[in-house]
């Protein structure tokens, strides 16, 4: 039975593709067919660095996460304010156990 822990979140599960089947041989020849091509000027050169940039779209597309944003929240303010409400709910919860059920 699994435990909810607070101190170890676990990451989420990575994307793995494992092809069927590869042929390193034809893949470096089409390289180097692209290269040639690429120096006798018949393809354009592409951008080998390129990289979209897609980090935080998400966040700017959803209107609750635009306020979280703005007023300087992320995922570790949210985690201790969680923390610090657990905490004063215990604190209820012993001082009406101490008052009223003992």
């Amino acid at each position: 039975m699994a435990l909810f822990s607070f101190y170890n979140m676990r990451k989420p599960r990575q994307f793995e593709h494992k092809p069927i089947y590869w042929d390193p041989r034809r893949e470096a020849l089409e390289e180097r067919v692209r290269k040639a091509k690429c120096e006798m000027g018949i393809l354009p050169d592409r951008q080998e660095g390129y990289k979209p940039s897609v980090r935080g779209t998400f966040v700017e597309g959803t209107r609750h996460l635009r306020k979280s944003r703005a007023k300087g929240g992320d995922a570790r303010s949210r985690t201790y304010g969680n923390m610090r409400l657990l905490l004063v709910l215990a604190l209820l919860a012993m001082l009406f156990w101490y008052l009223f059920l003992k």
